[in-house]
């Protein structure tokens, strides 16, 4: 099983990126994913979630408006579209999957994590 976190990279403030998170070995509609993020000296944070087996979503209020949490079935992958981004947005984004239909912002829930992509918001 494998979670590969993709997308990362250099956008100035007010910028969009859009992070994705490709699965092997596993199917990704059956599992809770949810994506966090962890700035140096931090602690990792949750941001997004999309419920397994279904297209709920919940959002920290950090993001709430701005980012998308969204899952593509056939290609196995989730995404974080990410809008008017800020510098505070700047961490490591990591992609996680859980066996729960409900979400948790609770990192130990998650079984399987993918390696994070780097999101740099700097002008």
């Amino acid at each position: 099983v494998q979670l590969q976190a993709s997308g990362g990279g250099l956008v100035q403030p007010g910028g969009s990126l859009r992070l994705s998170c490709a699965a092997s070995g596993l199917t990704l509609a059956s599992y809770t994913t949810s994506w966090f993020r962890q700035a140096p000296g931090t602690e990792r944070e949750w941001i997004a979630c999309i419920r397994r087996t279904s297209t709920g979503t919940e959002y920290a209020d950090s993001v709430k408006t701005r980012f998308t949490i969204s899952r593509d079935r056939t290609k196995n992958t989730a995404y974080l579209q990410m809008n008017t981004l800020k510098p505070e947005d700047t961490a490591v984004y990591y992609c996680a999957a859980a066996g729960r239909g409900i979400c948790s912002r609770d990192g130990s829930s998650y079984r399987y994590w993918g390696q994070g992509t780097q999101v740099t918001v700097s002008s």
